[in-house]
């Protein structure tokens, strides 16, 4: 089947599900793999965090098969921060990433925050340049993630004029 043809369907799941574990365990292997120094990984999200108005943790599917996830989880009344972002290595540059990308700002927006906050790491380029191409900007690094060497933070401003409910 050609790459054109190809079904991408992104949904919220529950962050305890198969798909999610399944998906997170492998996010966790690739970046302890990339980073091996345990202080320059930071794996924390908590069902709480992406439910009930909190945020959103979403699961890619091309044609049926899990292959990608990302989460947003509310920092305080106006910024979210993105999580957990991850396309399995055989799904990657068809525009999944870019894609659950689109899903938590959309979700940003009807949650009624004002502006994204991350951090990725340094060693994870494809993902900074897709996230510099979204509009993103480098930020000095905040929270957990100040006295990280590897991380890069970055936040982008969100429209508030252009949200859009959620269905």
């Amino acid at each position: 089947m050609s790459d054109a043809r190809r079904h991408l369907a992104i949904a919220p799941a529950p962050l305890g599900g198969a798909e999610a574990r399944t998906l997170i365990a492998r996010l966790n292997a690739e970046l302890t793999e990339r980073y091996p120094n345990a202080a320059d990984r930071h794996f924390g999200l908590t069902e709480e965090q992406v439910t009930c108005g909190s945020g959103v943790f979403l699961v890619a599917s091309l044609d049926g098969e899990p292959v990608g996830c990302g989460a947003l989880r509310r920092l305080d009344g106006g910024t979210g921060e993105l999580k957990r972002m991850f396309v399995a290595p055989e799904a990657r540059r068809l525009g999944v990433g870019r894609g659950i990308l689109d899903e938590l700002e959309r979700h940003a927006r009807a949650l009624g925050l004002e502006r994204l906050v991350l951090e990725t790491g340094d060693r994870q380029h494809e993902a900074t340049a897709m996230y510099e191409r979204a509009g993103f900007g480098r930020i000095p690094c905040f929270g957990e993630y100040e006295h990280s060497s590897a991380s890069l933070c970055m936040e982008k401003s969100l429209d508030p004029g252009s949200a859009c409910p959620v269905t």
